[in-house]
């Protein structure tokens, strides 16, 4: 009984890791740089903000979630009962903590972002969506740096 309890802890802050670690993200704001977007050359425009939107930015889930809360729910649930109670109890346990799981991982996933519709000074419109983590207004100068397909809208 001593190993079970044991095994039942280390699966418990197992999937607790795993469930925290896959609610961390990678900012792809417009104040953060992964370190291979370093030390790289960027395009750079300047031009003037016709308007902004507010929109959400939805990342794609990774299941860590789903397999978190299960794992967590089913080791709480096999704790209730004895023998056959103890197998529900787990199933139900299981399912439930996956459903709780995938809808943290879900909520955890929207961001706030910004569609921010630029005239560059060449007279062309572009349109960009990014995080919020800048103020923006129209009538704004802001530039535009750009890479590889991506790009920032930055003060």
């Amino acid at each position: 009984m001593q190993t079970r309890s044991l095994v039942l802890r280390a699966a418990s802050a197992a999937a607790i890791a795993l469930t925290v670690a896959g609610c961390a993200t990678q900012s792809s704001s417009s104040g953060v740089y992964a370190s291979g977007q370093t030390q790289r050359e960027q395009i750079v425009r300047f031009g003037t903000i016709e308007s902004v939107r507010q929109v959400q930015i939805q990342r794609q889930d990774s299941g860590v979630g789903t397999l978190g809360g299960a794992a967590v729910g089913g080791v709480a649930g096999s704790a209730i009962g004895a023998g056959r109670g103890s197998i529900i109890g787990a199933i139900v346990g299981a399912v439930a903590g996956g459903v709780a799981g995938t809808a943290i991982e879900n909520s955890a996933n929207h961001r706030p972002g910004l569609e921010l519709t630029v005239r560059l000074d060449n007279g062309e419109m572009r349109a960009i969506v990014q995080e919020a983590d800048e103020y923006f207004q129209p009538g704004d100068r802001v530039r535009i740096l750009s890479r590889g397909g991506l790009s920032r809208v930055t003060h």
